[in-house]
């Protein structure tokens, strides 16, 4: 009969021998009690900004001075469309013709011409020195500086080639877009020059070092990567054109401001007026705010592996966590979820 040799004392067997029985048996995690950590400050400033919004709530069904039936009788009408129409062809073509320029400005302030640099530089200095306001009046009454304005010989007020009045050729639209155009073509230049010197010089070393040439290295290469960059300051100064497209109401245009500034005038209903266009600013700003978030997300596709959720992913994976928590998901659900969060799934 052979002896087993006892296990040295303070081994694993003495350990679980001495150790009490209810320790080894497994914890219920079921049964444990989560407490949750309590964040005073953040539910006090929740529930001030809560009741501050309510009493504004309030406010605007209480208070008989906003006149929302003169708000509804004037939201639709005719010079209040007519006027948001004026807004955003002037929005749309004085952004054109700001990027478009803005973008051979950048392009010359990143030229190895000192010629080219400089002018560039000295473009940006000027407009972004004078006021919005002074450029659109100046251009408005050029005609008293420059009463005709041609091709003829150089040097002269000889225009044997072509000659136009210049109260004719430039008009208050011309005028305006001119003002708008020209002063943004100054910031947008230096948008577009910060997001082209935010791609990293390897980009075009390595382009270059491949034969491409120099155009399609900018406009395949380096401008789709600083698009990212480009895009949210250009919104924002989109948004900055919409309103202050407002600022031509000094020359007599009828956009927006100036047909509500039209009507109160003559009627003294200036708060529900002044209503009306700040809520169709809203909308306008609103509409330029999602265009933005879809170019943002179309232009990220080559820097993240798992594209930023819509706002209905958003609430699709919302309402499958909540059915989650309720325990009534089917088994899919957590999947599901986590394909609409990451953007996949079948389209």
């Amino acid at each position: 009969m052979t002896d087993t040799a006892a296990p040295p004392v303070g081994t694993a067997v003495d350990l679980e021998i001495d150790r009490p029985q209810d320790a080894r048996e497994k914890v219920d995690l079921g049964a444990v009690t989560v407490v949750h950590p309590r964040h005073w400050w953040r539910w006090t400033i929740a529930a001030i900004i809560i009741f501050v919004l309510a009493q504004f709530v309030w406010s605007l069904f209480t208070n008989d001075r906003y006149m929302w039936d003169s708000f509804a009788e004037y939201f639709f009408s005719g010079p209040v469309l007519i006027g948001i129409g004026y807004t955003l062809s002037i929005t749309a073509v004085s952004a054109v013709v700001g990027f478009v320029l803005g973008t051979i400005i950048a392009l010359g302030r990143l030229s190895t011409s000192t010629l080219l640099s400089s002018a560039a530089w000295g473009y940006i200095w000027f407009f972004r020195s004078v006021p919005l306001v002074v450029q659109i009046i100046v251009w408005y009454n050029l005609g008293y500086l420059y009463p005709t304005l041609g091709l003829g010989t150089p040097f002269t007020t000889d225009f044997w080639i072509v000659e136009f009045p210049t109260v004719q050729l430039i008009s208050a639209f011309a005028a305006a877009i001119l003002g708008l155009g020209l002063h943004q073509a100054a910031y947008s230049a230096e948008i577009i020059r910060g997001g082209l010197i935010s791609v990293d010089q390897g980009q075009q070393e390595a382009a270059a070092a491949l034969g491409i040439p120099a155009s399609r290295r900018l406009f395949r290469i380096i401008l789709p990567q600083a698009m990212r960059s480009i895009i949210p300051n250009a919104t924002n100064e989109v948004i900055g054109l919409v309103k202050g497209a407002s600022v031509v109401f000094v020359i007599a245009i009828p956009e927006l401001f100036y047909a509500v500034q039209v009507i109160y005038n003559r009627n003294s209903r200036v708060i529900p007026l002044l209503l009306v266009a700040v809520v169709w600013y809203t909308i306008i700003t609103t509409i330029l705010s999602i265009a933005q978030f879809y170019i943002e997300r179309h232009f990220a596709r080559g820097s993240v592996r798992t594209l930023p959720p819509t706002p209905l992913q958003r609430a699709r994976r919302w309402a499958s966590a909540q059915w989650t928590r309720l325990g009534d998901a089917p088994p899919e659900a957590p999947v599901a979820s986590a394909l609409a969060a990451s953007g996949g799934g079948v389209r």
